[in-house]
């Protein structure tokens, strides 16, 4: 009984589980022999935020300690050079090793929120990919053909319309593939995305005689606050796990009735059959759907800070959302007489362009002293003036 919960949570939001023979095996002889095993998931560290798309693998990670597991979390420095290919359409910048690494270390820092430190083994790539040399480098290479790298879809496509396509990225998931060589890893996971990369790590080890072929374990990716594009800091659609308590909980209360099942579903703790009576009850009318995405926010706020912040993100939100109250903490500037009204909200950060402030006039989203405004080519003579766009972005200015 215990094994089938530990493989039905296991499972829980998957995509899709190639060998999960092999995954209830090492499960079985863990809570049988208290016999460990390893699952590797990979981060190159290109950015040094993460946001709740990224939780939804740290979270299964955080499931598989919970049943024997020791995490190879694995921070690809080297591979970072290269770039991942994957869903690009074109060659990746080069970063550079100071940024890297800088990022790298703030990847530490974030994921332990959600894993197990004691349980988890930080690598990094260019450990073993540094010593591979030319030679070792030009073995990886006869271990797969031009032809099936094609196959891939973003090559393909990218191969189809004349795009260029850099031999370094052909590499990029064989150094991927060939981590899991090195590591020995009985199990990798990582988004549906990196299905590809993920299997070349089965083909590998086989190729290479590690005497083992791990299995695969793919998360779908998680939607973003507009419910279609994936979470990406690139299309301001995130929930960064850095972000205000306060920040987090509005934003959750943001989304859709409908993608909040989604939500539930990949980011809570609670059980499935505890999401599906909570389903069950505001089809039938026993419940708010704004209770339960109020619970949802609470949940994941209190994941990243704790029940007192969570509490009082939840006591700001509805003192200013509820009551149409002005928060306390919003930040103040000195502007000079007569500003235009457009480049005061962009002084003020609340505005990422003047552009993009004319249209959130136009659709009446921006409030001087809490009264809606439609001139935008208002211009603000001396005086205090509260700022407002759209429910969350405020700010206090005074004309000088």
């Amino acid at each position: 009984m215990v094994l089938k919960e530990a493989i039905e949570e296991i499972g829980r939001g998957t995509a899709e589980i190639i060998d999960k023979e092999r995954i209830e095996k090492l499960v079985k002889q863990y809570l049988e022999e208290g016999k460990g095993y390893t699952v590797k998931a990979g981060f190159d560290p290109t950015g040094a935020d993460l946001h709740l798309g990224h939780t939804v693998l740290l979270q299964k990670l955080a499931t598989f300690q919970k049943y024997g597991a020791t995490i190879q979390l694995l921070i690809g420095d080297f591979t970072a050079t290269i770039g991942d290919p994957t869903g690009k359409s074109e060659t990746r910048k080069i970063l550079d090793n100071d940024t890297i690494m800088e990022n790298a270390k703030t990847y530490q820092e974030q994921v332990f929120k959600v894993l197990d430190k004691s349980k988890t083994e930080v690598v990094f790539n260019s450990t073993w990919l540094n010593d591979l040399g030319a030679e070792g480098l030009i073995s990886l290479t006869m271990t797969y053909s031009v032809a099936r790298m094609l196959e891939r879809d973003d090559f393909e496509k990218r191969y189809k319309s004349n795009q260029s396509i850099a031999i370094s990225e052909f590499l990029y998931p064989l150094l991927q593939g060939y981590d899991s060589v090195a590591l020995k890893s009985d199990i990798e996971i990582g988004g549906t995305d990196q299905k590809f990369n993920l299997l070349m790590g089965r083909h590998l080890q086989r190729s290479y005689d590690v005497g083992k072929e791990q299995a695969v374990l793919t998360m779908p990716i998680l939607e973003g606050l507009d419910g279609v594009q994936k979470m990406s800091k690139s299309l301001n659609n995130y929930i960064g796990i850095t972000e205000e308590p306060k920040d987090i909980y509005a934003k959750i209360l943001s989304v859709s009735d409908e993608l909040m099942w989604r939500y539930y579903e990949l980011l809570s703790s609670l059980s499935l059959e505890d999401i599906a009576n909570l389903k069950d009850d505001v089809i039938n009318g026993n419940l708010h759907p704004k209770v339960v995405k109020e619970n949802l926010a609470l949940e994941i706020t209190e994941r990243f800070y704790d029940k007192e912040l969570a509490k009082g993100a939840k006591e700001a939100f509805d003192s200013v959302f509820k009551q149409n109250q002005i928060p306390t903490d919003i930040k103040s500037y000195e502007m000079e007489d007569n500003i235009w009204i457009c480049k005061a909200l962009v002084d003020a950060s609340i505005e990422p362009s003047s552009s993009q402030a004319r249209r959130d006039i136009k659709q009446g989203a921006v409030r001087v002293n809490q009264e809606k405004i439609s001139d935008e080519k208002m211009q603000l003579s001396k005086g205090d003036y509260t700022l407002q766009v759209g429910k969350r972005k405020f700010a206090q200015v005074r004309i000088i």
